[in-house]
């Protein structure tokens, strides 16, 4: 039996709550499959850690998650702690260091649970998006000069690399090619002539060398959100940069029917470096404290988590019974129902295994 060494950060608001039912439902389907378990260190970092000390993280955290088999993040971001701070204090250094370069978001539809899309159901919307996730408009380059005078200016400079664009253009056609063999690369390169012109470029690069047989179609990203809410069952895959494949995600989420249901992972694929694992929900202060988190998201995070480390009969269990639920119930406040976080956990947990819908 392997045990994994699970490094776990349930950081701020409703990730302090949902975490606990994710690692609930791990520690079941390991013990439903007998071939895996967890051991589990946790780390306090977070805003109110950020208040106490001065950092969201020690000058050693990273090297402290090092050793890990993965991480499972819970939420970073709290009010009394500018989100810049947060981010880059915590979640940001983690992915850079790890070269955690693709940010995988699947968007799937439940049985059970109608999203906000007319007409549209779990048969129309089943995308992966594929973001690069280490550099781009992300790359923390800049600065802003004369603050507070009538001259004030910033300057945010976004870093592409040709390695950096080709090695996540070939993680989103290998996935394709494993799919329905259609690509949508979100792009801008009528406005940012030169990041989003050599990406274009060097995209289309890789798919005619390596994956001739997937068609590619560039969409700027604006009409490609527009896609996602009146067409999204001609999308599949959809690789983007950082920026827009943030914005898009979210957008994706959305037509889940709560966000309390998209999960992310933070990948190194070469698996050089542990990758991350967390739901896409943030901290949602409003919410947190009362016990009424849907952990649905940091469930199919850890059903992802598994999948990376090679458990894929445990992740298709935990699968199967995050739609087991969706369809059956019980429901958070979030999907119209009163149930609380830990409900909600052991509902999942109990489905583990058991009977479940056909999908």
């Amino acid at each position: 039996m392997n045990t994994y060494q699970i490094a776990v950060i349930p950081g701020d608001g409703v990730g302090v709550e949902v975490i606990p039912e994710g690692l609930k439902v791990l520690r079941r389907v390991g013990e439903v499959t007998g071939s895996f378990s967890i051991a589990t260190t946790d780390f306090p970092w977070s805003c109110e850690y950020y208040l106490a000390h001065g950092e969201m993280m020690p000058k050693d955290g990273v090297d402290q998650l090092r050793s890990s088999d993965a991480i499972y993040l819970g939420a970073v971001g709290f009010p009394g702690v500018p989100d810049h701070v947060s981010l880059w204090g915590l979640l940001l250094p983690i992915r850079k260091e790890f070269d955690q370069y693709v940010n995988l978001r699947p968007i799937q539809m439940f049985e059970g649970i109608p999203g906000p899309l007319r007409d549209k159901g779990p048969k129309d919307i089943d995308i992966l998006c594929v973001r690069e996730n280490t550099e781009g408009e992300y790359g923390g380059m800049g600065g802003r000069f004369k603050e507070g005078t009538p001259d004030e200016s910033a300057i945010q400079v976004s870093l592409f690399t040709r390695k950096g664009v080709e090695r996540i253009a070939r993680y989103a056609f290998g996935l394709a090619q494993g799919r329905r063999k259609i690509l949508a690369s979100a792009t801008k390169s009528n406005a940012l002539n030169y990041t989003a012109v050599m990406w274009d470029e060097i995209v289309a690069e890789v798919g005619a060398r390596e994956f001739p047989e997937v068609e590619i179609t560039n969409y700027h990203v604006d009409a490609l959100a527009a896609r996602f809410v009146t067409a999204p069952e001609t999308l599949d895959v959809v690789v983007g940069s950082n920026l827009f494949g943030d914005i898009i995600t979210d957008l994706g989420g959305a037509l889940q029917g709560s966000m309390g249901l998209p999960a992310g992972a933070n990948l190194n694929p070469e698996r050089k470096y542990p990758s991350m694992f967390e739901p896409i929900h943030g901290s949602a202060p409003r919410r947190a404290g009362q016990g009424i988190g849907n952990p649905m998201a940091t469930v199919w995070a850890g059903a992802m988590m598994l999948e990376h480390l090679g458990e894929t009969e445990a992740a298709r269990l935990v699968m199967d019974a995050l739609r087991h639920v969706a369809l059956n119930g019980p429901r958070t406040k979030d999907l119209g129902g009163t149930a609380k976080t830990i409900e909600m956990g052991d509902a999942i947990a109990a489905a583990i295994g058991a009977r479940v819908t056909p999908h």
